[in-house]
């Protein structure tokens, strides 16, 4: 070993057997992250200057580290938020300007930070795609902080762990990449997407380059492997073994990432029950990959990687496609990449794009009549059906179709961004349609519904719509953006149950000037099988 070497790994063991580490939770007893899969790749850092105290570092309980508890200095209640001049918090960053986000800069308003963030948490608007549109807007939008907010990142790491949840690696990555030094929980996050997409070399270089930031074991063993210092990782896993750092099973993982011979020779690894993405990249890399169809979705990014086989990348590119992660060109791009070799599930899919594709470039109205409505099915069966209008839904609507593909080209239009335009152009062959084209011209007046759901919705666009008592309190207490997520609960929610909740939250999203996204979403609610 060199002097080079051992000096790494003496360094290493100063930074982190300094410290121990301390269980961390909030208020509830529940973890402070609100991702339980992000690798512990954070041990501790020395407080940043300007930094907030007792701020937590890590999410696993048993590895938080935690700064000195803040000291009171007075009796009086906190209501002034200080930062210096200048300084742009976290809660502040966005990839949108506001005037191009269509959102007023002060959407945020009175609502405590911590409460923004755990109704952002708990949103599960992704069922519709135009609400989960309007919360991808709110997630990535450059917007004033909330009034209570004193330079944390409460917010900002919400909107940052939403679009992890949602599969959104791209915007999850920029935005993490905003703060000119990230502070530990956002650099955890970053690493982690860094590795998910195929970035690992980067994610290790920009690990020792970052001022304050203390790799654990795990992270710093990976990281000198990946830069070739073999013997450095090598010692430093046996002084982690020894302080008590490295836990069994990672333990085992890291002696055959080390040594490919023993990675070869001994019997598998059994699967981990809940693996990170550094362990992800460490299985792979003794030969056994894990299958990312069970993990959280922001693994099914991993599959778009190159090196992933086609089957694999159909899947993930499906699962992302379905909360909006990735744009249905690229989903296409995927269906369309060879033929399909095998029948059934994805291949099914595949080749009913495939032939719903040939039957356009041959302009054969025939064919069209016959490949549309399986492909339909297909895409139906999956939940990607505002995927597959946004690539034909304006195309063949304006085909001028007849009979059951003519009607069924109509609704995919409807689902379409050029909804409004299709409708005006349409001649309602049936009650039905006349009710759906009364939505997305914004005037259900005149029109039968045809259900209850229909009556819900219907409600919200008449004339003499009101907003709600609640929602009208919460404009008044200047808390709008706590109010359209509270809309966008209440249409997902009331259709599986309180139906007053569909009229109240459509409502509130007409009367705070999201037009579009109120029609497209009681379109979507009559369009598709989204209930529950």
């Amino acid at each position: 070993m060199t002097a080079r070497d051992t000096t790494t790994a003496f360094a290493l063991v100063l930074t982190l057997a300094g410290a121990a580490p301390l269980a961390a939770q909030d208020d509830g007893g529940r973890p402070l992250s609100a991702i339980d899969w992000l690798s512990n790749s954070v041990a501790a850092v020395a407080p940043q200057a300007g930094a907030p105290t007792g701020s937590i570092v890590g999410s696993d309980p048993g590895s938080r580290l935690a700064a000195e508890p803040p000291v009171a200095t007075g009796a009086a209640p906190e209501t002034i938020a200080v930062s210096p001049l200048g300084e742009v918090t976290p809660d502040a960053l966005g990839l949108t300007a506001a005037a191009r986000s269509g959102l007023p800069r002060d959407l945020w308003g009175a609502t405590p930070a911590a409460d923004l963030a755990q109704l952002i948490a708990d949103d599960r608007s992704e069922t519709l795609p135009a609400l989960r549109g309007l919360l991808m807007l709110m997630l990535t939008a450059e917007l004033d902080p909330p009034l209570d907010g004193s330079g944390r990142d409460t917010l900002y790491l919400a909107r940052v762990d939403k679009l992890l949840d949602l599969g959104a690696l791209d915007p999850a990555l920029a935005l993490l990449e905003l703060p000119a030094q990230p502070d530990p929980e956002a650099f955890r996050r970053w690493f982690d997407v860094a590795l998910l997409i195929g970035e690992e070399d980067r994610a290790c270089a920009k690990m020792r380059d970052t001022p304050g930031i203390a790799p654990t074991f795990p992270a710093r063993i990976f990281c000198l492997a990946r830069g070739g210092d073999w013997n450095a990782a090598a010692l430093a896993l046996a002084t982690g073994e020894v302080l008590g750092e490295v836990d069994p099973a990672t333990s085992d993982l890291l002696h055959r990432f080390l040594d490919p011979d023993l990675a070869e020779e001994a019997l598998d690894l059994p699967p981990p029950a809940r693996p990170t993405p550094l362990v992800l990249r460490l299985m792979e890399a003794v030969g056994q990959p894990l299958s990312t169809t069970t993990l959280p979705l922001a693994f099914a990014q991993s599959d778009l990687r190159s090196n992933a086989g086609w089957k694999a990348r159909l899947e993930a590119g499906e699962r992302l496609a379905r909360t909006g992660a990735i744009e249905p060109n690229r989903l296409l791009g995927l269906y369309t990449e060879r033929a399909p070799a095998a029948s059934g599930g994805v291949w099914d899919r595949t080749a009913a794009v495939q032939r719903l594709e040939a039957a356009l470039e041959a302009g054969d109205a025939d064919a069209l009549a016959e490949a549309l409505p399986e492909a339909w099915a297909q895409m139906a069966a999956v939940e990607l059906e505002v995927p597959f209008a946004d690539l034909y839904g304006a195309r063949l609507a304006r085909l001028g179709l007849k009979g059951q593909a003519g009607a069924l080209a109509f609704r995919l239009g409807l689902l379409s961004p050029d909804y409004e335009s299709i409708a005006l152009a349409r001649r309602p062959q049936d009650g039905v349609e006349a009710f759906l084209i009364g939505l997305a011209r914004g005037d259900a007046s005149g029109t039968v519904q045809p259900d209850r759901l229909g009556a819900a919705i219907r409600a919200a666009f008449l004339p003499d719509a009101t907003l709600a008592e609640r929602h009208a309190l919460l404009v008044q207490s200047d808390r709008m953006g706590e109010l359209l997520l509270l809309a966008m609960r209440d249409v997902t929610e009331g259709a599986r149950g309180d139906l007053r909740h569909v009229t109240d939250g459509l409502v509130a999203l007409r009367q705070a000037g999201l037009e579009s996204t109120a029609r497209r979403a009681a379109l979507e609610l009559m369009l598709l099988e989204r209930r529950g």
